[in-house]
């Protein structure tokens, strides 16, 4: 009845393998998932080679035997392969085949009447590849840890399972054999079960955290420059300032403004303008270290946010100014002036954000209205927002005026 039962559990524990598996590959065309591919491909060859040695083991000649294992321990290898693919990471082909290229070696070197070892040796295999896939996905748990110990969790406890045998076996005496393989047979089949859904489970947890990160990633990143847009940039601000105010470091803002740009659109076309976008994108990011922030907040302003002095800020916003004047454009017109005028503003621990930018917008107007392709850097804060915001519909109805009186 034991037998009956244990056969039973690994029947239905393959079933449910191939059904996961099969929706693993589905899915993983339908959202071209190369990881997804993997584990449902792995799930489908275990699942084949669990049942047909569960269903006729005794009847498959010692070769056909030895190959199905085999198979066995490459879906093993595939489902670590999977981490890595997952990752980005490219599959490790030799570790694929080391598992079952090791079960082989063992069986032909050990005594066919010594089962209990090659099923200890065969845990052990598979618990090496559950360790790896459990590191692989430790290794990139990232910010979200806290969502991600179940990625580790659950090939540790499959792993663990797998290697009680060992760690008990100076416990079961030679005449103890029934026992154990009748124990060991029920305790491996219930926990594939266990294994198969639990790992489906946290498979499509890390592809949904994907999809959400991205779409996340997408609705803070400007398209055409791949910068944070004006959302992204104030999040990230945001988070930059709160930590830089806890350690009592001040921080500067710029706003960079492109000299003329309705004029080069309207000259050149908006691909040339676009063209032009992306290079100043890129002159900003190149003269900017790895933990300062940039972003496209307007059409073609631009902003950053360092954790510096006032002082270091303007020697950046120069050294950006000028990288971008020498950037040597030249179109089949002839060559197009490439100027930008920047506006810095630096405060305390602590200031807000927008105060920031505003006192940054005020500098700008300061630098346009001078002759623009500089520099300027606001004297002080502003007051209030509200004050600054009055100030800057006036310069707004007074630019819009006079052309009309012109």
């Amino acid at each position: 009845m034991m037998s009956l039962d244990s056969i039973t559990l690994y029947l239905v524990a393959t079933m449910v393998a191939a059904l996961l598996g099969a929706m693993m590959v589905f899915f993983g065309r339908q959202e071209n998932s190369p990881a997804l591919k993997w584990w449902g491909t792995a799930y489908l060859l275990g699942a084949a080679s669990v049942a047909l040695w569960t269903a006729a083991g005794d009847k498959l000649g010692p070769h056909l035997y030895l190959a199905l294992n085999a198979v066995g321990f490459v879906a093993c290898g595939m489902v670590w392969n999977a981490a890595r693919v997952f990752h980005g990471r490219k599959p490790n082909w030799p570790g694929l085949l080391i598992g079952a290229l090791a079960w082989v070696a063992a069986v032909s070197l050990l005594d066919p009447a010594a089962s209990m070892l090659r099923m200890i040796v065969g845990a052990a295999i598979v618990s090496v590849y559950a360790a790896l896939t459990a590191s692989e996905l430790w290794v990139e748990r990232r910010k979200s840890l806290q969502r991600r110990w179940p990625a580790f969790v659950v090939p540790v406890m499959h792993g663990c399972v797998l290697m009680l045998p060992i760690l008990l076996g100076s416990f079961l005496r030679p005449h103890d054999a029934g026992f154990s393989s009748s124990i060991w047979v029920t305790v491996f089949a219930v926990e594939l079960i266990l294994y198969a859904v639990g790992t489906v489970f946290v498979i499509f947890m890390l592809v949904s955290e994907r999809t959400v990160t991205a779409h996340r990633t997408a609705a803070s990143t400007d398209p055409l420059t791949g910068m944070l847009n004006r959302r992204g940039f104030s999040e990230a601000c945001g988070r930059v300032i709160e930590r830089e105010a806890k350690a009592g470091r001040p921080v500067t803002v710029m706003i960079f403004d492109i000299d003329h740009f309705k004029s080069i659109n309207d000259r050149f076309g908006h691909p040339a303008g676009d063209e032009m976008l992306k290079l100043f994108s890129t002159v900003v990011i190149s003269n900017l270290r790895i933990s300062d922030l940039s972003g496209r907040i307007g059409g073609e302003e631009f902003a950053a946010l360092l954790p510096c002095s006032l002082e270091e800020g303007v020697l950046v916003a120069e050294r950006v100014r000028e990288a971008f004047e020498t950037s040597g454009v030249v179109v089949d017109e002839g060559p197009v002036d490439t100027t930008v005028s920047i506006g810095v503003a630096g405060g305390p621990a602590g200031t807000e954000l927008e105060v920031l930018l505003a006192s940054a917008d005020t500098a700008l107007y300061q630098a346009k209205r001078g002759g623009r392709n500089r520099v300027e850097a606001a004297e002080e804060l502003p007051l209030s927002l509200e004050n600054w915001r009055r100030q800057s519909a006036a310069r707004t109805g007074a630019q819009q005026a006079r052309p009309a009186t012109a």
